[in-house]
Parts: structure tokens; C-alpha cells; sequence
């Protein structure tokens, strides 16, 4: 029998400036770090039992830790449904450009947008997916 797994815990991202990146992600989204790891990178809460890890781009060549990436990725986060409208108006208001707003079949809508290192991002609301 296969074993219980309570689902996704953490997320990296790879960055060429923690700092800034750490900077972005708490003034958008309201996270707060729970772990600095110097200049390889840092730890963020980034909702309940969830965090995103922010590396630095080659900064893990020369060690042990097998962290490291390139390239643009994805990450959506949830938002309820009654908040969309604050999520696009946040957004202007903070200069990001929303790259596209999709209504989903089952209801739910995303907004896209990209972080200062081109990660895409997405807000989402229920219905989404038949599991949110």
C-alpha cells in the first residue's frame, strides 16, 4: 500500500538577486522569510504549511546541495474567488503588467504576470482545476 503524502510543502525558484527577489515576493504577496540562507538564498512562508525557497542562480555549484536551476518557471498561487478585482488593481498599481487573464470552464479565473527574474505567475481562484 502506497504511502500517505500530505501533499506539496515547498517550491524553488532560482534568482540572480535574492535580496530583490525576497524584497518582490514580500511586498506582493505579503510573505515573510523564515530562513536566511546568506547569499545562496532564503526561505519564505508563503501561506499555510507552504514555502518558496529562493536560490541563487550557480550559487550552489561549488557545495554539497544538489539546489540549483535555470530558466522561467511557474507557480500558481490560490486566491479566493471575492479578491480578483484587489489582485488586479494591486498589480497596476505596483507597475506589473498582466500578461493574461483566463476564465477557466469550470469557473475559476487566473491572472498571469512574471517576477523580476520572468518566473510567471499566476493568481488563481476556484475553479481552476475539478480539484480547486
Amino acid at each position: 500500500m502506497r504511502p500517505k503524502c500530505d501533499g506539496l510543502l515547498e517550491s524553488s525558484l532560482y534568482v540572480e538577486n535574492v535580496a530583490a527577489s525576497a524584497k518582490f515576493y514580500e511586498r506582493i504577496f505579503g510573505f515573510s522569510m523564515i530562513s536566511d540562507f546568506g547569499e545562496r538564498g532564503c526561505a519564505m512562508e508563503a501561506g499555510e504549511r507552504r514555502v518558496l525557497l529562493l536560490f541563487k542562480k550557480g550559487g550552489s555549484r561549488n557545495t554539497s546541495s544538489p539546489h540549483d536551476g535555470d530558466g522561467e518557471l511557474h507557480i500558481a498561487f490560490a486566491i479566493p474567488g471575492s479578491e480578483l478585482a484587489r489582485w488586479e488593481a494591486w498589480l497596476g498599481e505596483n507597475g506589473i503588467e498582466i500578461e493574461e487573464k483566463q476564465k477557466w470552464d469550470l469557473g475559476g479565473t487566473s491572472l498571469y504576470f512574471r517576477d523580476p527574474d520572468r518566473h510567471l505567475l499566476e493568481v488563481a481562484s476556484p475553479g481552476v482545476w475539478a480539484s480547486y
